[in-house]
């Protein structure tokens, strides 16, 4: 296999996931959700992308995709110039070990059954061959990086608390030393007076293993802090992308302008007058021609009911999808 030769680590071009819906008997397919429409973004070595939107809007589903957990409708994904569609079982096999996933409820993703010694140590039993010295060494370092004891191997998932677990679902992500991890809204299953030593956690383990990451999730203010780019999504599509503070400080999509003006601000001096959106989000299984956000856009136009906006670049690195950005 010929390698691509990038700038980028990970290269999404025109993702798309389509869910069939079945009916009757025979369980036909009768139409499909359509859960990623044409997605496209890349990430640089030691960047952390973000993805950011409304519950429902494909984020998970796009991360899921990337990784191959999910086997996309359609488009490319490339990683380390690799193609990942086109490797077989046994080369994705031997790709995971560099890209890991971190779930959003670690009370689910963590098997009850099994002690923190076994969550620890199978992902290299399965990746490498290690003596029992080796594998000593590589948990009680992981052990250390994430604050927690050797002391504690022996217990279970339900003998911690909510952010001990999910301290232990990072672990297990970065035991491999991978150098690309998809992190799926990993503070949103815990207490709000957790979440930013999460965070701060992950920030350190970030810089420190120079990791690669996209970061999903609905909370702007956490994205703000921990991301260098953000892509915006709705209803399975990109809306805006570009680099954190140049999107935050200067949105251009009525869509981004609109989440951004609902996030608290504790100083009155910066509080934006709160854009209220009409309408509901369309439904997946039945989307909208032209702009997916056309129903709820106050500066819609007959364009954007016919003709589907294509994400351009604005300004040098920021895009958006709309056909009034100007």
């Amino acid at each position: 296999m010929t390698e691509r030769k990038s700038e980028f680590l990970l290269e999404v071009r025109k993702l798309q996931v389509y869910f069939p819906i079945r009916k009757g008997l025979m369980k036909r397919v009768v139409g499909h959700v359509h859960a990623v429409e044409d997605v496209s973004f890349s990430v640089r070595p030691r960047e952390v992308f973000a993805l950011v939107g409304e519950s429902g809007c494909g984020k998970s589903t796009t991360g899921s995709a990337v990784l191959r957990l999910i086997e996309p409708t359609g488009g490319q994904v490339f990683f380390r110039g690799d193609e990942l569609g086109r490797l077989s079982e046994e080369e994705m096999r031997l790709k995971r070990r560099d890209m890991q996933f971190i779930f959003q409820n670690p009370y689910a993703s963590l098997n009850p059954r099994m002690n923190v010694w076994k969550l620890l140590s199978e992902p290299l039993r399965i990746h490498f061959q290690l003596s029992p010295g080796e594998l000593r060494e590589r948990v009680g370092e992981m052990l250390r990086l994430i604050g927690m004891t050797e002391d504690q191997l022996e217990r279970y998932p339900h003998q911690f608390s909510g952010g001990q677990k999910q301290r232990i679902s990072i672990a297990r992500a970065l035991i491999t030393h991978p150098s690309f991890v998809v992190a799926d809204e990993p503070v949103s299953a815990l207490d709000v007076s957790i979440q930013a030593q999460i965070l701060n956690l992950m920030m350190e383990l970030q810089q420190e293993m120079e990791l690669s990451m996209v970061f999903i999730s609905h909370d702007l203010n956490v994205v703000r802090h921990i991301s260098g780019s953000v892509g915006v999504m709705y209803l399975g599509s990109l809306m805006e992308t570009g680099d954190t503070e140049e999107v935050y400080r200067h949105p251009v999509h009525p869509y981004t302008r609109a989440l951004l003006s609902a996030v608290p601000s504790h100083d009155p001096l910066h509080r934006s007058r709160h854009i209220v959106l009409e309408g509901d989000v369309p439904n997946p299984a039945d989307p909208p021609g032209g702009c997916p956000f056309h129903t709820r856009c106050s500066l819609c136009s007959g364009r954007c009911r016919e003709e589907r906006p294509e994400l351009r670049e604005i300004a040098p690195g920021h895009c958006a999808a709309c056909h009034h950005v100007e």
